[in-house]
């Protein structure tokens, strides 16, 4: 322990601090430090005076130089990821107060046997002063890589560092547990997406309705936590750092169990962070290492969970709509696009490709359809056919028919099923996650599984290369809803006599389906199979 012999223990009691919320925490040890005459800053206040958790620059004393005993400080805000390979490797996050010692995870198959203990790395994150914000931040988060795990397993875990152990009685209710990938396709399984969340009521209500689905992982289609408020990835933005202490807090209550694979929106284009503003996210973030380039683009990466291959992209690379990073990748995601989904449309294992980024392919609500996305990507995605593609971005639900060359090539009714080899792509927009809702623009109303309004065409627009809004009359919006929801997606593995299916749900905050489609392949992907199709410029 870091306090002097003479001086009394400074930590929160393990029943009281179960209790507690983090600023509440932050406050309680704050005061005790000071009793103790150890110089420790508080946060930078939010909120009308709520503490968030960030220590600060102030010229005295830092909780880094390691003043604050390991015992006091305790861990929030876990969340999992896959590693390239879920059969084997999974990487826990968390993040702590004030820097901490020699941090670790320990696992095992059964509480009372954690005796595997894996050393962590503490990445600090510093945020420079900032308009509205007094004083500097810096904040502090911990990865660790778990390898050589067993497929099909569930494992128990705890966090911790120096002088807090997870495998003591006191500690053992913070224990969660984790499932890695089957060796082989499941039977079937489930996975759940969404995109544009933040720190709401909202958003904890669908994040409860969404554990309640039992996914095998989770897809966050960007704009995870709203510290940039503007999203225009300019350091003229309005950012609040504090805010990624609350969303850690709120989504543990599933991230801890559930593996929470992210990737980049506009409002995660962080500019005090580089490169391109995407620091932040490496420091919160432990995604696998597999794309092009992880340390510039961490948010492009890809990984196989039973017969379904899934791919995730950063379309900050290619926007037209809000171009402060368009252009980062110099064309090598788009090659790397290429490359990976050849290799798994070439995989025997692989029946279904899932694509999943922020901004909409094809969407009519407020930010509508990105140019930039259909010009780099969509020749590709209808090259390998790939068989859903989940964006976020507009805070609606809104789901296409399935799409070839930009035109209907089967409606898709709720309720419908459609075939990838011979039909095209069914893009969803699913931002209703939590932050703000949008509407659709026209005097378009919602239709909806119960609530039925279809429309031969619609109004919309798309933005192209020089930054402007090209007015569109669009025949493939299908289904349209403006309420909180997410999407549920079950995957079933093909039998003699049975073609594979992905299951496609859209479900309301309050767990009432508004959607539900099939998509089933009766043949294995041919490259040219589909053939080209113009789109529209």
């Amino acid at each position: 322990m870091d306090s002097a012999p003479d001086t009394p223990d400074v930590g929160i009691p393990p029943r009281l601090a179960r209790r507690m919320s983090m600023p509440e925490q932050y406050d309680y040890l704050r005061t005790r430090l000071i009793r103790r005459r150890t110089l420790v800053t508080a946060g930078a206040l939010a909120g009308g005076g709520l503490l968030t958790g960030c220590s600060t620059r102030t010229g005295t004393a830092n909780p880094a130089t390691g003043k604050v005993p390991g015992s006091a400080v305790t861990p929030f805000g876990r969340h999992l990821a896959f590693g390239a390979d879920p059969k084997t490797q999974m990487r826990i996050s968390w993040q702590v107060p004030f820097a901490v010692r020699k941090p670790y995870v320990r696992v095992g198959p059964t509480p009372g046997n954690l005796s595997r203990r894996i050393d962590a790395e503490l990445r600090p994150l510093h945020t420079p002063g900032l308009t509205g914000i007094r004083l500097d931040l810096d904040q502090y988060y911990v990865h660790a890589a778990l390898d050589g795990l067993r497929p099909g397993t569930t494992y128990y875990y705890g966090v911790g560092h120096e002088g807090f152990d997870p495998a003591t009685r006191a500690h053992q209710p913070t224990l969660a547990t984790f499932r890695t990938a089957p060796a082989t396709a499941p039977a079937s399984f489930v996975f759940t997406a969404f995109g544009d969340q933040g720190v709401t009521p909202d958003a904890l209500a669908n994040d409860r309705v969404l554990l309640g689905r039992n996914p095998a992982f989770h897809l966050h289609a960007g704009d995870i936590c709203y510290a940039d408020g503007t999203g225009h990835g300019e350091k003229s933005d309005g950012f609040d750092p504090n805010a990624w202490d609350l969303f850690l807090k709120q989504t543990e209550t599933v991230a801890k169990s559930v593996p929470w694979m992210v990737t980049t929106g506009n409002h995660d284009m962080e500019a005090w962070y580089s490169p391109n503003g995407y620091g932040g996210q490496s420091a919160r973030w432990s995604l696998p290492d597999n794309g092009f380039d992880a340390r510039s683009t961490p948010g492009a990466y890809s990984f196989t969970y039973g017969n379904v291959g899934v791919v995730a992209l950063d379309a900050n690379d290619v926007s037209y709509e809000i171009p402060a990073n368009l252009g980062h990748s110099d064309g090598r995601q788009t090659a790397w696009l290429d490359r990976r989904l050849t290799e798994l449309r070439a995989s025997d294992a692989v029946d279904f490709v899932v694509v999943f980024f922020h901004h909409c392919t094809y969407s009519t609500s407020t930010h509508a359809s990105d140019g930039g996305v259909r010009d780099a990507w969509l020749p590709l995605f209808e090259k390998h056919q790939v068989d859903l593609v989940i964006n976020g971005h507009n805070h609606v639900y809104e789901r296409t028919d399935a799409l070839r060359g930009g035109r209907v090539g089967r409606r898709v009714p709720v309720g419908g099923s459609t075939d990838p080899t011979r039909d095209g792509t069914v893009y969803v927009t699913a931002g209703g996650a939590g932050q703000s809702l949008y509407a659709f623009p026209y005097g378009v109303k919602d239709s909806f599984e119960g609530k039925i309004a279809d429309r031969e065409s619609v109004e919309s627009y798309y933005w192209t290369k020089s930054q402007e809004r090209h007015e569109d009359t669009v025949e493939w919006s299908r289904v349209r809803y403006t309420g909180y929801s997410f999407l549920s997606v079950e995957a079933t593995a093909g039998v003699p006599g049975t073609a594979p299916r992905l299951t496609v749900s859209a479900l309301a905050q309050s767990g009432e389906r508004i959607d539900h489609f099939e998509v089933r392949r009766t043949q294995r992907a041919a490259l040219g199979d589909l053939p080209s199709v113009p789109r529209p410029q």
